[in-house]
């Protein structure tokens, strides 16, 4: 049995999916207020179900029970409900799951870090990296997924043709879809290469914000209104933040200014998997 946890989430729900179409037995740790629709999706695709929170120590044991792997997705970044922050979700809540998963594989989605900044929820992370050395784990450092940055929620706006950059747009970024890290943290329990290792994982094109755009003016046919935010301004954010979530959102932004360039080629070989480009996610969005 195979536990994932931040199963309605962005990467768990399609981590579900994918072991459940590989016959992997499954249990997803769900809230009671998890939207029904991504309830009901579980449900179909055969996924056991049990209820808990990483808040709640004591709800976790019985999710743990009869375990024998864990890969956690969940974050506080896409959700602020029940409660949920940087501290008692990515810091508190993995720490109580890493307590009470007394399993043989523990597969571990974080993120790749902008350089020279303490981030509240990278150092979450790093305290949760740290937490399972000791055990067989993987840790997937993922770079800026393409459905939250290039995405309406942070300003992409490609239905309407207006993309918000963050700084001059010129530095180059390594762009993952959210799918493939997903992939990714299904292949890591198949091949034994994964185990006790810590894998920085991207798109396969490094291409910058004003690149991105282009290739989407390209596929849609149409020019984009581009609104440029200037990095002085983002600095300015980042020290005057006192929400960790305002201050770790700011850091990442920096981040985006100059750029997460990464070669996959090698990754790609080891692991056999084929890479979402820019292009075929924007044909994907624009069609949908």
């Amino acid at each position: 049995m195979i536990l994932v946890v931040g199963a309605t989430g962005l990467v768990g729900s399609e981590v579900c999916r994918r072991l459940a179409k590989r016959g992997k037995k499954v249990r997803a740790l769900v809230r009671v207020t998890s939207d029904e629709k991504k309830i009901e999706a579980l449900c179909s695709a055969g996924i056991e179900l049990c209820i808990g929170d990483l808040k709640q120590p004591e709800s976790l044991a019985a999710a743990c029970a009869g375990v024998s792997a864990v890969i956690s997705t969940a974050t506080s970044t896409m959700s602020r409900a029940d409660g949920d922050s940087i501290e008692s979700v990515d810091g508190a809540g993995q720490m109580n799951l890493v307590e009470a998963a007394k399993v043989d594989r523990f597969v571990f989605v974080s993120f790749r870090r902008p350089a020279g900044m303490s981030i509240p929820l990278a150092d979450a992370k790093a305290h949760v990296e740290d937490a399972i050395a000791d055990i067989n784990f993987t840790i997937i450092q993922a770079s800026y997924f393409m459905e939250v940055w290039l995405s309406p929620a942070l300003g992409f706006d490609y239905l309407n043709a207006a993309a918000r950059v963050y700084g001059r747009g010129t530095g180059p970024s390594s762009w993952v879809s959210s799918n493939d890290v997903a992939e990714m943290c299904v292949l890591t329990l198949l091949n034994p290469a994964a185990e006790r290792r810590t894998i920085g994982f991207g798109g396969p094109e490094q291409l910058s914000p004003l690149a991105v755009i282009s290739r989407f003016e390209k596929i849609s046919g149409k020019p984009f209104k581009v609104e440029h935010v200037p990095e002085e301004f983002l600095h300015a954010q980042f020290a005057e933040a006192t929400d960790s979530m305002q201050k770790s959102f700011a850091a990442l932004m920096l981040g985006y200014v100059h750029g997460d360039a990464m070669e996959m080629a090698s990754v790609q070989e080891e692991f056999g998997i084929k890479l979402s480009t820019v292009d075929e996610y924007a044909h994907r969005v624009l069609n949908a």
